[in-house]
């Protein structure tokens, strides 16, 4: 399996390793497909190396994996409650009030 992007600007297919998250503009293609690619007239087919191993997850992601977890663990604090006001509104200047006490 492998994953084909264009990049029009440069006139130039990508067939590269398979994408690991969706992108409008990228298309999967199975193995027997990603070999038989063509592309237009004056376009360079760029293929990438398909076959290599998936690096496996390094101290940092299981951190930052690690981290995630909690943070969406955490109870979450309730809405601070209104303010009540004590006073009528007497005038207004754009978005703020001029209040009296009586």
């Amino acid at each position: 399996m492998a994953t084909l992007t264009y990049v029009y600007a440069d006139q130039t297919a990508v067939l590269g390793p398979l994408a690991t998250y969706a992108e409008p503009h990228a298309y999967d293609l199975c193995d027997q497909h990603s070999e038989r690619l063509s592309a237009p007239r004056g376009w360079e087919v760029l293929r990438l190396a398909v076959g290599q191993a998936e690096p496996s997850p390094s101290e940092d992601d299981l951190l930052a994996l690690a981290d995630a977890v909690r943070e969406a663990a955490r109870p979450i604090a309730p809405p601070p409650e209104p303010v009540q006001e004590t006073g009528r509104e007497v005038t207004r200047r754009g978005h703020l009030r001029v209040l009296t006490t009586d």
